[in-house]
């Protein structure tokens, strides 16, 4: 075929043949994630997932989600890491649907990038990939887009939708909680996915930090801790709920601890967490302590160690703690649930850090 001549997509800065070679280099990642409702491979128009599947549901709720990961694709930019924030994205999808008590079944993602790298893009995907494993759930398909003139060459953001089910009568929430319940906090493995504005703002804007820089207390590098992978705790939540009465689980993203409890509590209650219950990892204090943020504020921007909640019966405490630690997840009793009174917030955090 003769070179055209005229104007031309890759003139125009869309590379079709780097996007085909991306998705040959992602196959191999997504085949990992497969499920056995899972019909067809990728590059179809659509996903497949077999519903027969949810037969055995006397009455199935589907759950959906969708979230991205905000500014920590900048730091990933930066570093030039593009395999672990993947994580992050099937973490902020996948937990929030988890909260309900609904099973992951599948995920779809879509990358958006200035220019087309394909082993970058296929190095995004792995990490969407390796998420949906921990997650449970099958990646049954996504989207590419090439934005030159709206992207520098080397930006990117990334975006997911995924689905799950649920029995009806097994459905999670404010109407299972009850006055006296126990609050279950599960560590966090870091900053997770939220208030990352904030962070590069205070860390690398006004104090100018590198990321390569080397931090005692992290025992690694600014930018190594700042890339730290959220965690996905859906198949925890899924072995509490096989073992204790789990009443409600809550999701520590934006808005902070207390803020996202207080989603799940019943207006006639009132959630309790007493800070002294656990010491929040070196990052927080760093971000605190060279922004001279104020603590509510940093309360409400990060989640201070905690990012998943379980709500539980307090005579159920004790086993939910042992469920966690036989599956290597750092927990505690954090706190209780309490009648409203005359409390303005479903939810508050008491005391100081340990």
């Amino acid at each position: 075929m003769p070179e055209p001549t005229g104007a031309s997509y890759a003139a125009a800065g869309v590379d079709i043949e780097a996007g085909d070679r991306a998705v040959e280099l992602m196959k191999e990642w997504v085949r990992k994630t497969r499920r056995p409702e899972v019909l067809g491979g990728i590059g179809g128009f659509a996903g497949l997932f077999d519903a027969s599947a949810l037969k055995r549901y006397e009455r199935p709720l589907l759950a959906s989600a969708t979230d991205g990961v905000g500014t920590k694709v900048d730091v990933a930019r930066r570093l030039g890491v593009y395999d672990t924030i993947g994580h992050d994205l099937v973490a902020m999808v996948m937990d929030d649907i988890v909260v309900c008590g609904a099973e992951p079944l599948f995920m779809t993602d879509y990358i958006c990038v200035g220019k087309v790298h394909p082993e970058r893009v296929a190095a995004v995907v792995k990490g969407i990939a390796e998420g949906c494993v921990l997650a449970g759930c099958a990646l049954v398909g996504g989207e590419t887009a090439e934005h030159p003139g709206l992207l520098g060459e080397d930006d990117f953001d990334v975006a997911g939708a995924g689905t799950g089910v649920v029995e009806a009568d097994r459905l999670l929430g404010a109407d299972r909680i009850r006055e006296g319940d126990a609050v279950i906090a599960m560590a966090a493995s870091g900053l997770h996915s939220n208030g990352y504005s904030l962070v590069r703002h205070v860390l690398l804007d006004q104090a100018g930090l590198s990321l390569d820089a080397h931090v005692e207390d992290f025992g690694r590098t600014l930018g190594e801790e700042l890339l730290e992978p959220t965690r996905i705790y859906s198949l925890d939540c899924l072995a509490l709920t096989r073992t204790t009465d789990v009443h409600a689980f809550s999701h520590v993203t934006g808005g902070g601890l207390a803020a996202n409890l207080a989603r799940v509590v019943p207006d006639a209650l009132h959630a309790v967490v007493d800070r002294a219950t656990w010491t929040p990892a070196p990052v927080f204090d760093l971000v605190g302590r060279t922004g001279e943020v104020d603590r509510l504020e940093l309360e409400k921007t990060l989640n201070m160690g905690v990012g998943m909640i379980a709500v539980v019966p307090q005579e159920s405490a004790d086993t939910a703690l042992a469920t966690l630690a036989d599956r290597g997840v750092e927990a505690w009793a954090a706190g209780e649930i309490t009648a409203r009174g005359d409390q303005a917030t479903g939810a508050a955090l008491v005391g100081d850090y340990a």
